[in-house]
C-alpha cells in the first residue's frame, strides 16, 4: 500500500491538522469545510484526499472514528502514526523507522510505484514526511508486525553420552538457537539510483546502528 495522494505545497499540513484536533467534528469535511477553517488555498484542497486514505475521512467525506480519535490530544500523535502505516505500508517495509534523511529513497519508491515525475514523487514524498513528524510511529499496527521478518528459534539437544553401566546421564539442558529472517522488498525499477538509496538506508539503520 503507497497512497497517491498529495499535496502541491505542506506549509499549511500541521495548521490543518491541528485544527482537526481544535475544532468540532463536521458532518462532512469538504472543501467548504476547510474555507470556513481559514484554509481556501486550492493547494489545501487536497488534504481531503489525503484525510480519505488515512482513514479519517469515508468515500463521502464522512469523519470517522479514527477522526474523532485524532481529536483526543492524548493520543492524536498514536492515531496518525497507525494511520500512515497502512496507507504508507511500503514505505515501512523498506525502513521501519523513515525519517527525513531518508528523502531520496521515499521519493524513489514514489516515482517507481506509481511512475510519476521526479516533481510528482517529490511531492508525495513531502506530504508523508510532513505527516510523519506529526505522528508517533513506536506503536505498530496489525498488519506491520504480520510482515515482520520472522524469527525462527531451533532447540538443540546435545547427545548424552552413555556409561559403561548402560545408564546415561540426567538429559543435558536445552539451548535455543535463534536466527533471524531479513526480508526486503525491493519496488520495480530501472533506476538503479533507488535501489542504491534503499540499501544505503538499510546499511545506516540495520549495519551501521
Amino acid at each position: 500500500m503507497l497512497s497517491k495522494k498529495y499535496l502541491n505545497s505542506v506549509k499549511n499540513v500541521t495548521a490543518i491538522m491541528r485544527k482537526i484536533v481544535e475544532g468540532t467534528a463536521p458532518d462532512k469535511f469538504t472543501t467548504d469545510h476547510l474555507k470556513k477553517l481559514g484554509f481556501g488555498s486550492s493547494n489545501d484542497r487536497a488534504i481531503v484526499g489525503v484525510l480519505k486514505d488515512l482513514g479519517f475521512l469515508n468515500d463521502g467525506g464522512v469523519p470517522t472514528q479514527r477522526y474523532h480519535d485524532y481529536r483526543n490530544q492524548s493520543k492524536s500523535a498514536t492515531v496518525l502514526g497507525q494511520a500512515l502505516q497502512e496507507a504508507y505500508a511500503d514505505i515501512f517495509h523498506i525502513n521501519e523507522h523513515p525519517a527525513q534523511s531518508d528523502a531520496a529513497a521515499i521519493k524513489g519508491l514514489f516515482k517507481s510505484t506509481h511512475n510519476v515525475s521526479d516533481q510528482i514523487a517529490g511531492f508525495m514524498s513531502n506530504t508523508f514526511l510532513t505527516l510523519l513528524e506529526l505522528a508517533d510511529i513506536s506503536e505498530k499496527t496489525e498488519s506491520r508486525i504480520k510482515r515482520e521478518p520472522s524469527k525462527n528459534s531451533e532447540v538443540e539437544k546435545k547427545e548424552v553420552p552413555e556409561k559403561k553401566d548402560g545408564l546415561k546421564d540426567p538429559p543435558s539442558v536445552l539451548v535455543p538457537i535463534l536466527r533471524y529472517n531479513i526480508e526486503v522488498h525491493l519496488p520495480a525499477t530501472k533506476d538503479v539510483e533507488v535501489y542504491n538509496a534503499i540499501f544505503k538506508s538499510l546499511r545506516e539503520h540495520l549495519l551501521d546502528g
